[in-house]
C-alpha cells in the first residue's frame, strides 16, 4: 500500500544507492521539526518526541527496509542500524568522485554553465564522503584547464586575483555571453555590405506627412493632413497618383477639390515617336529612328505625302475615254466583228 502522507524527500532504496543524500535530508527536517536530539547517542528525549522521528523515519523508507526493521521503536537504533548497512557507500562514492575531479577540464564543455553544474555535483560528493574541496582548489582547477587557443586570457584571470570561485565563474559567463553576441553580429552578413531594407518601408516624396511644414525642391509648403500645395497652386492627395486610380482627388473632410481632373500625359519619345519611355531610355532600332526622323523632316518642308496615292513612272494617268470606245469594247463582248461596216 502506498503512503498516503506525501514524502518530504526521496524514499531511501533498499539498495542504499541515495543513502549519503538521504541521511543529509532526514537530518536537516528532523532538526526543523525539533527532534534532531531524538537520534543522538544517550538522549533524554520524551516518548512523544521518539514517536514522532521515528514515524517519520519509517515514512522516509523503502516498503521493504520497512518490513526488515519492523520490531525497532527507538529513533536512534533505527538510525544505527542504517548507517552499519550503508555507510560502506562512502568507500564506494569516493573513489569515483576523486577520479571524476582528477580529470575533469574546462576544455571539455561546451558552455562555462555545463563545466560550473559538473564541478559542484562533483564536489558534493567528496565533501559528503569527508574530503574538503575549498575556493582555491576549484579555481586552480579551472586556470589549469583552459583551452590552449585561450592563454591569454587565462593568464588575465589569473592576474585579477580572484578568492573565490564564484566571481571567476560570473566573469567567465559574461565573457561567453559577450562573446557569442559578437559572431552572431558577424555572420549576420558578409564583412563591407549594407544592411537588409526594413519590411514594409514606405517612402513619399515631395507629399505632407502629419501636421506641420516642410520646404521640397517645388519651394512649396505642406500644410494640413494628407495634401501639399506647390509653386503650379496643384492639390496634391497623399498616397494619389492619377495615372493609376480614377478617383477624383478629395481632402480630409471629403469635398471634391476639382471636378475635372487635368488628363495625364504619358512619356513621349522624341527619338523614335513611340508613348511609353522617354528618349534617353529608348532602344528602338536605328533604321527606324532614320525612318522617323526623315518622316518628320519632310513634315516640316511641307511635303507630306497623300493617303492612298499611287505614283508609277511612264504612265499616262491622265486617260480620256469617248462614247465610241465604249461601244467596242461592248461589240468584243458579243462577238461581233468590228472589221464589218455598221449599218
Amino acid at each position: 500500500m502506498s503512503n498516503l502522507t506525501k514524502l518530504k524527500f526521496a524514499a531511501l532504496d533498499i539498495t542504499g544507492s541515495n543513502y549519503l543524500p538521504w541521511i543529509l535530508d532526514a537530518e536537516i527536517h528532523l532538526a526543523a521539526n525539533n527532534l534532531g536530539e531524538t537520534i543522538v547517542e544517550g538522549n533524554q528525549t520524551s516518548l512523544q518526541d521518539r514517536a514522532k522521528a521515528l514515524i517519520f523515519l519509517r515514512h522516509h523508507l523503502h516498503e521493504g527496509l520497512k518490513t526488515e526493521y519492523l520490531t525497532i521503536k527507538d529513533p536512534f537504533e533505527l538510525w544505527q542500524n542504517l548507517k552499519e548497512r550503508y555507510d560502506h557507500q562512502k568507500s564506494v562514492i569516493l573513489p569515483k568522485a576523486r577520479y571524476e575531479w582528477m580529470h575533469l577540464r574546462l576544455q571539455d564543455f561546451k558552455s562555462v554553465s555545463e563545466y560550473n553544474s559538473v564541478v559542484f555535483c562533483i564536489s558534493s560528493q567528496l565533501k559528503l564522503c569527508g574530503e574538503k574541496i575549498t575556493d582555491e582548489d576549484m579555481l586552480e582547477k579551472t586556470f589549469s584547464t583552459f583551452h590552449a587557443s585561450n592563454l591569454l586570457p587565462q593568464q588575465q584571470y589569473r592576474e585579477c586575483g580572484f578568492k573565490k570561485y564564484s566571481n571567476l565563474i560570473s566573469c567567465l559567463l559574461v565573457a561567453e555571453q559577450n562573446n557569442e553576441l559578437l559572431m552572431k553580429n558577424h555572420q549576420s552578413r558578409p564583412i563591407g555590405s549594407a544592411s537588409l531594407p526594413e519590411a514594409n518601408a514606405t517612402s513619399y516624396n515631395n507629399y505632407g506627412c502629419g501636421r506641420g511644414r516642410r520646404h521640397g525642391r517645388n519651394r512649396g509648403n505642406n500644410h494640413g493632413r494628407g495634401y501639399a500645395r506647390g509653386r503650379n497652386n496643384t492639390w496634391h492627395r497623399r498616397g494619389f497618383n492619377p495615372k493609376y486610380e480614377s478617383v477624383e482627388p478629395k481632402n480630409v473632410r471629403g469635398r471634391n477639390l476639382q471636378k475635372n481632373p487635368a488628363k495625364v500625359s504619358e512619356s513621349f519619345c522624341y527619338r523614335c515617336g513611340t508613348k511609353g519611355h522617354w528618349e534617353r531610355a529608348c532602344r528602338t532600332a536605328r533604321h527606324l529612328v532614320d525612318l522617323y526622323q526623315a518622316s518628320l523632316n519632310e513634315k516640316g518642308k511641307g511635303k507630306d505625302p497623300e493617303m492612298n496615292f499611287i505614283e508609277q513612272n511612264n504612265v499616262d494617268l491622265d486617260t480620256h475615254l469617248d462614247v465610241a470606245d465604249f461601244f467596242e469594247a461592248v461589240e468584243k463582248l458579243n462577238g461581233v466583228d468590228d472589221t464589218q461596216p455598221r449599218a
